[in-house]
C-alpha cells in the first residue's frame, strides 16, 4: 500500500491527521477504509464477504484503521492472509478525532482514485461497494452516498424507535444548518459512501466523532453528488458504539462546522456571551445569600461567567484552533480580555455621553456593541490564532 502520497500529520497533534497536500493523480482502483473499535468478531466475516464482492479489476486494497482495545488487529491479520487483495491494519494508540479521525488517517494513506468508507459490523452491505464506485464513474460524481432514504433503502438495522427518532432529528438538524452544502445528500448521517481522492485532497479536515460524511460534505464541497439506496442491516456481532456521549460530540461537531465561517463564528461568540449571564447571575445569587459583600460577589460571579464562556467557546466556536497554545495560557488570555471588557466599557460610555451628547441608554448599547466586536477580534487574534511560523504544532490541549 502506498505510504507516500498524502503524508499525514503526526498522531500526537491534537488536530489529528492532515490532508492538505496538493492534488495528485491516483491510479484507478478502490481503497476501502474501515475504522474499527473492538470488532474482532466481525472482521473475518466482513473480509469473506468483501472477497466475494470486490472485482479483480479495477484493483482494490483494504485498510483497517483500528482504535481497538481487544484483539481486533490480530483477527484482521489472520483473516486478511487469505484475501485476494491487500489488507493492512493501522493501529492508533490515540484515537484522535474518534471514528472520523480514523477515516481521515486512512484517507491520507489511500493509494487509489476511489475511497470507500464503511463500518466493520456488516450493517453496510459489502456487495454494494462496486455499485457505489460504478455509480460515481457512470455519473461523474465526486461523492456517492449509500442512502437509507431512497426507494429501495431502509433503516431496518436501527434498533428501536429511539435510535430511529435520533437519526431523523440529526438529519433534519444537519440539513437545516447546511442547506447548500448538503443539497443532494438525502442521508447525511450515512457512514457508507465513496469519494474521489481528488475531492478530499487539499481539505482542512477537523473531524469529531463518527459523522465523517458530514465533515467531508461541508468542508470539501464535492461538485457532483450521487446516491444509491441500501438497506441498513442488523449488526453481525457485538454492540453498537452509539452512546449519548457520541450524540454530544455530534452536536459539538455541528457547531464547529457552522462556526467555520467568520460571521457565523462572531454570532456564535455573541450567543455564548449571552449564555454567560446564567452562571454569572446564579453565582451572584449564591454568594450574596451566603453573606459575601455584593461588590466582591460581583467580581467573583463575573469569573463564573468567564469560565462558562471559555468552556463553550473552546467546545463550540474555536474547537479546531486550540492547539496553538496550552489550555492555561488560553484561559488566562481569555479571562484577561473578558475582564478588560468591563474596564473599557465605562470610559466608552462616558466618551459617548460627554463628547457625542448621546443619552445614557443608546451610549451604553453602542459601548456594548463596540466592546463585543473588539473582544471577539482580540480573542481570535490573541488567544486562538497561531503565534507565528515557528509556533509549535504539537502543543497538547
Amino acid at each position: 500500500m502506498s505510504e507516500d502520497l498524502w503524508p499525514p500529520r503526526s498522531l500526537d497533534d491534537p488536530r489529528g491527521p492532515e490532508v492538505d497536500a496538493p492534488p495528485v493523480s491516483a491510479p484507478a482502483g478502490i481503497t476501502l477504509i474501515i475504522p474499527t473499535f473492538n470488532e474482532a468478531d466481525n472482521v473475518g466475516e466482513l473480509l469473506r464477504r468483501l472477497a466475494a464482492a470486490l472485482p479483480a479489476d479495477p484493483p482494490c486494497e483494504v485498510l483497517f484503521v483500528d482504535d481497538s482495545t481487544d484483539d481486533t488487529p490480530a483477527a484482521i491479520e489472520k483473516a486478511g492472509a487469505d484475501c485476494p487483495f491487500p489488507v493492512a491494519v493501522l493501529h492508533r494508540e490515540r484515537a484522535v478525532g474518534g471514528l472520523g479521525g480514523a477515516v481521515v488517517e486512512g484517507m491520507a494513506r489511500a493509494g487509489y482514485e476511489w475511497i470507500v468508507v464503511m463500518d466493520a459490523d456488516l450493517q453496510h452491505p459489502p456487495h454494494l461497494v462496486p455499485e457505489l464506485v460504478g455509480e460515481g464513474i457512470r455519473t461523474g460524481a465526486d461523492l456517492v452516498v449509500a442512502s437509507r432514504h431512497l426507494p429501495g433503502g431502509s433503516r431496518a438495522g436501527l434498533a428501536g424507535g429511539y435510535r430511529v427518532a435520533v437519526s431523523r432529528a440529526a438529519t433534519l438538524l444537519a440539513k437545516g444548518l447546511f442547506p447548500r452544502a448538503l443539497r443532494g445528500v438525502g442521508d447525511p448521517m450515512s457512514g457508507f459512501f465513496a469519494i474521489r481522492r481528488g475531492a478530499v485532497t487539499g481539505a482542512a479536515l477537523a473531524p469529531l466523532g463518527y459523522k465523517i460524511l458530514l465533515e467531508l460534505a461541508v468542508r470539501c464541497r464535492p461538485r457532483t453528488i450521487a446516491e444509491v439506496p441500501y438497506v441498513f442491516e442488523d449488526r453481525h456481532a457485538g454492540a453498537s458504539k452509539s452512546t449519548p456521549r457520541e450524540g454530544l460530540r455530534f452536536l459539538a461537531h455541528l457547531a464547529a462546522l457552522r462556526c467555520a465561517n467568520p460571521l457565523a463564528r462572531m454570532i456564535g461568540f455573541g450567543l455564548v456571551g449571552l449564555s454567560g449571564f446564567v452562571p454569572n447571575l446564579a453565582a451572584l445569587w449564591l454568594l450574596t445569600h451566603v453573606g459575601v459583600q455584593y461588590l466582591v460577589a460581583e467580581v467573583i460571579a463575573n469569573q463564573a461567567g468567564v469560565l462558562w464562556n471559555f468552556w463553550l467557546i473552546e467546545t463550540l466556536v474555536f474547537r479546531d484552533r486550540r492547539h496553538h497554545r496550552r489550555r492555561l495560557d488560553r484561559l488566562g488570555r481569555f479571562a484577561l480580555l473578558a475582564n478588560a471588557d468591563l474596564l473599557l466599557r465605562i470610559p466608552l460610555i462616558a466618551l459617548f455621553v460627554g463628547r457625542l451628547d448621546m443619552d445614557v441608554l443608546p451610549a451604553t448599547a453602542l459601548a456594548l456593541v463596540t466592546t463585543f466586536v473588539l473582544r471577539f477580534v482580540a480573542t481570535e487574534a490573541l488567544v486562538y490564532l497561531p503565534r507565528g511560523p515557528r509556533a509549535a504544532t504539537t502543543t497538547r490541549s
